[in-house]
């Protein structure tokens, strides 16, 4: 009979003092990224008119739904120590395919349900490169987001693919229900359901587990490759979906839609805390993290400033967020 103490049953003292310490740094880095979105708002509303009225406000909220919910699925990815490139590009294409299959004749609820599927199968197949190829994620991601898009490309010859206003389709993405755009009320539900199997569930804890040591939650009895395959699957769902309520909400399916969407999705999760490293996540750290990088959006467009200046504070945000991340969780890193 092994003599190893199971990862999860038995902690050694200092085990358990170190994740004592892992939620004080995360309950910092939440804290953190709260107090930045709340002086990122007060800052707006001074500097401008538009941006604490309500319709801008419902606004903020709409836009964000497709980066809320592929930032939640990155926090599962990013948590387990890889990461998923191809988000932005998976994205356009299923915006792109629900737009052809709808023109197609495919009935509406078909078309998602393929779009999800196909989304799935995308990060699947990443998936298993990354978890039982053992090559690393980023070389893998990268591929997919160049493959992708260029699939997306192809079938659109750079054009957009109109969707008919008529359609029940187009109601995911315009429609509002009680005051509330529906975008954000699906982003809502998949946030509580991520929220839940992140924090409350065997596969949230092996997520963890797998990032903080991959090794020690392998002789546990845990399958680490079908827990890094999933999250992979996980992710590319979740692109799909926003592909979907992207599509909706713009009435037309774009093979250039989500340009750089993976970078706003990476500076998300990255902002709310959860290490690059592995190991450490934070799911209300994510949704601060995505809408402090939404609302800096809305806030440069309101101050009348060029919309190419967006990107340039998105990369110089994640480049303050990676160094923080790096100065908190390095010490982390070397001791495993």
């Amino acid at each position: 009979m092994s003599s190893e103490p199971n990862a999860y049953s038995s902690h050694p003292p200092r085990l358990r003092e170190a994740t004592i310490l892992d939620k004080i740094v995360a309950n910092g880095g939440v804290m953190s990224i709260a107090l930045f979105f709340i002086v990122c708002c007060l800052f707006f509303a001074v500097t401008t008119d538009a941006f604490l009225t309500a319709p801008n406000l419902l606004n903020i909220i709409r836009q964000s739904a497709p980066l809320l919910i592929v930032a939640a699925a990155m926090t599962f990815v990013i948590t387990t120590g890889g990461i998923d490139l191809s988000v932005g590009s998976v994205l356009a294409l299923t915006a792109t395919l629900s737009a052809a299959a709808l023109q197609a004749g495919v009935p509406w609820p078909l078309a998602i349900l393929l779009m999800l599927a196909l989304g799935g199968t995308v990060g699947l197949i990443q998936g298993y490169f990354i978890a039982y190829e053992r090559i690393p994620a980023f070389i893998v991601t990268l591929a997919g987001l160049s493959v992708i898009r260029g699939f997306a490309l192809l079938i659109t010859g750079g054009y957009s693919i109109p969707i008919e206003p008529t359609s029940p389709f187009v109601a995911i993405g315009r429609a509002w229900i009680l005051g509330i755009p529906a975008p954000a009320l699906i982003a809502i539900v998949v946030l509580i359901v991520a929220y839940i199997a992140f924090n409350e569930t065997h596969f949230g804890r092996y997520v963890t587990g797998v990032g903080a040591n991959a090794e020690a939650t392998r002789r546990a009895g845990v399958n680490t490759q079908r827990i890094i395959l999933w999250v992979y699957v996980l992710s590319g769902a979740a692109s799909a979906a926003a592909g979907v309520i992207l599509s909706a909400r713009l009435g037309s399916g774009s093979s250039n839609a989500g340009q750089g969407f993976e970078l706003d999705v990476i500076a998300a999760v990255v902002l709310g805390g959860t290490s690059l490293f592995g190991g450490r996540g934070s799911l209300v750290g994510t949704i601060l993290g995505a809408l402090t990088v939404a609302v800096l959006a809305n806030g440069l467009i309101l101050s009348h400033l060029s919309p190419f200046f967006t990107p340039i504070v998105t990369g110089f945000i994640i480049l303050v967020a990676i160094w923080l991340n790096f100065r908190l969780f390095k010490g982390g890193a070397r001791g495993r």
